[in-house]
C-alpha cells in the first residue's frame, strides 16, 4: 500500500535532512583530521630547521594524533548513525528516537585533548 503524498514528502525531508547532516560531519571530522595532520608537519618542519626539543615535539604528536583519532572516530559514529536514520526511515513504522548526541560527544573529546594539550604546555614550561 503506497503512503500518502504528504507521508512520501515528510520522509523525502527527512532523508534530505539526514543528508545535510552527514555532510556536516564529513566537514567537521575532514577538519579534524587535517588540523591534527598539519599540527604535526608544521611542528616537524620547525623542528627540522634545528631548535627541536624531544619532549615539546613528542607532547604536539600526541595532541595531533588524538585530533586525528578523534576525527575518525567521529566520521565512523556519523556514518553508522546516518546507515540507521536511513534504514528507520524506510520503515511504515517509523518511530524517533533520542539517539545518543554525537556532537556533544565529539565535543567532549575536543575538550579532553584541549585538556592534555594544556596539561603538556604546562609539564613543557615548569620542566627544564
Amino acid at each position: 500500500m503506497a503512503l500518502p503524498l504528504g507521508d512520501q514528502l515528510a520522509r523525502q525531508r527527512n532523508r534530505d535532512a539526514a543528508e545535510r547532516t552527514l555532510m556536516a560531519w564529513i566537514r567537521t571530522c575532514l577538519s579534524l583530521i587535517s588540523f591534527g595532520f598539519g599540527l604535526d608537519k608544521i611542528v616537524a618542519a620547525i623542528n627540522a630547521r634545528g631548535s627541536g626539543a624531544g619532549h615539546a615535539e613528542l607532547s604536539v604528536r600526541l595532541v595531533s594524533m588524538a585530533f586525528v583519532l578523534t576525527g575518525v572516530v567521529a566520521m565512523a559514529a556519523a556514518t553508522r548513525q546516518h546507515r540507521r536514520n536511513l534504514s528507520r526511515l524506510l520503515r511504515d513504522d517509523f518511530v524517533y528516537h533520542d539517539d545518543p548526541s554525537l556532537a556533544a560527544g565529539t565535543a567532549v573529546m575536543i575538550s579532553l585533548i584541549g585538556l592534555v594539550a594544556l596539561a603538556l604546555l604546562l609539564a613543557g614550561a615548569l620542566l627544564p
